[in-house]
């Protein structure tokens, strides 16, 4: 066992130096291993990264919160249907209904009035500044209850204030600082759509992914006010969103129950498919990382290319090499070298290129994950650079065997005469 340790020591120790003395030559024929090795590091970080800031937003939601609209919610792939642009919309009864059932905590009703029937966005002043960018819900006191959203000062408005049709509001961070960036806002007033709202509450700021945007793209960028009030600003409007908490532990009893309740109330015949979305955080969480998984399996697919076109050049300069040593190689097996001794330092050579070329490819990979952090949020995940390094080591070891293998298989005799 010693001396089999020994002697794959000293071939790598050959390797390194046969390496060392072709310098060039050698970094010249791993630029495809290094590529291929830092375009999974790259991948694996902007994924990964990704993947934990989107996974954290849609939980901060609430694990048990349940997802209604008129068409699925979450990520979508294409345009709506014919029959989803026909489907009539979830209405302030729908979530009334559901808020009594067993299983669910409570059932909200969220009202997008952002835009006019016109389309155009209605405007908000307020501090001497107007934007028409911000986005305006309408909903109920219990959405407080949800914690989705924490009030930073002041308070969420109530049942009563919602009842009587106030008009009150609690707005986003960004307004609160785009708008009132000197003073508290609170028992302030902010002009919408032409009608004075007296500010009750400023929520706090949340994290937004890939750090969020500018204008409607900002989700700190919104005003809340009661769902009464805000169906009387906008009559009309249909843009209804529900978000229905589960009691803990009843969320699979709780989609079960509005299925069933939304179904009877939207007459939905037995046997058809739902006319409604109706998702949770993990079954969008669940929908993206599918999506996700197959772009790295694409990605990876393609900087397989790279560790390819790296394989095939290390095949190729050890045949030039197994050519330039033939004398060597003629002299080591005169003086008692085997077969798979030869086999072995040629092999080890050719892992030894391949590896220093995987470990060239981590370490620009590591530097391009710091930055790409400066775009989007990334870190690199353990397997990532373990893969790259295996990877770029059995490329080595497969595309070395041939090689070695003449290189074995040389008979002493002609190669001693070799010139």
């Amino acid at each position: 066992m010693k001396v089999m340790r020994n002697d794959i020591f000293e071939n790598l120790k050959m390797a390194m130096d046969t390496l060392w003395s072709n310098r060039l030559r050698s970094f010249l024929t791993v630029i495809g291993v290094v590529i291929g090795v830092w375009t999974v590091m790259a991948i694996a970080s902007i994924i990964s990264g990704i993947d934990y800031a989107v996974t954290s937003q849609i939980e901060s939601f609430g694990t048990n919160s349940i997802f209604l609209y008129k068409f699925e919610p979450g990520i979508r792939m294409g345009r709506p249907s014919r029959e989803e642009r026909m489907r009539k919309n979830l209405t302030y009864d729908d979530a009334m209904a559901l808020s009594q059932l067993p299983a669910i905590q409570l059932a909200v009703p969220i009202l997008n009035i952002t835009n006019d029937y016109f389309g155009r966005k209605i405007a908000v002043k307020g501090g001497g500044k107007e934007s028409s960018a911000v986005v305006l819900q309408g909903t109920t006191a219990d959405y407080e209850q949800t914690g989705v959203w924490v009030i930073q000062a002041g308070r969420f408005f109530t049942s009563e204030e919602n009842t009587r049709r106030e008009e009150v509001c609690v707005i986003g961070a960004s307004v609160a600082e785009n708008y009132f960036p000197f003073a508290s806002p609170v028992d302030r007033t902010i002009e919408i759509g032409g009608t004075d709202f007296r500010i009750v509450g400023v929520l706090e700021k949340r994290e937004q992914l890939f750090g969020g945007g500018d204008g409607s793209n900002d989700q700190n960028n919104v005003i809340f006010m009661p769902y009464e009030i805000a169906h009387k600003l906008k009559p009309r409007a249909e843009d209804l969103f529900i978000m229905a908490v589960a009691k803990q532990g009843m969320l699979r009893t709780g989609l079960d129950q509005v299925t069933d309740l939304l179904r009877v109330r939207r007459q939905v015949p037995f046997g058809a498919p739902n006319n409604f979305g109706i998702s949770t955080a993990d079954s969008i969480i669940e929908t993206f990382r599918s999506i996700t998984f197959a772009i790295a399996i694409a990605m990876v697919a393609i900087s397989s290319v790279g560790l390819m076109v790296g394989g095939i050049g290390v095949m190729n300069i050890m045949l030039v090499s197994v050519t330039e040593r033939t004398r060597e190689i003629g002299i080591r097996k005169a003086i008692g070298g085997r077969r798979r001794d030869i086999m072995w330092q040629f092999l080890i050579e050719a892992m030894t290129l391949t590896g220093m070329g995987g470990l060239i490819g981590l370490i620009i990979g590591w530097a391009t994950t710091l930055l790409i952090k400066l775009v989007v949020p990334s870190y690199v995940p353990l397997w990532a650079p373990a893969l790259g390094l295996i990877s770029s080591v059995g490329i080595g070891l497969v595309f070395g065997l041939w090689p070695a293998w003449k290189a074995a298989r040389l008979d002493p005799i002609e190669a001693l005469r070799y010139e």
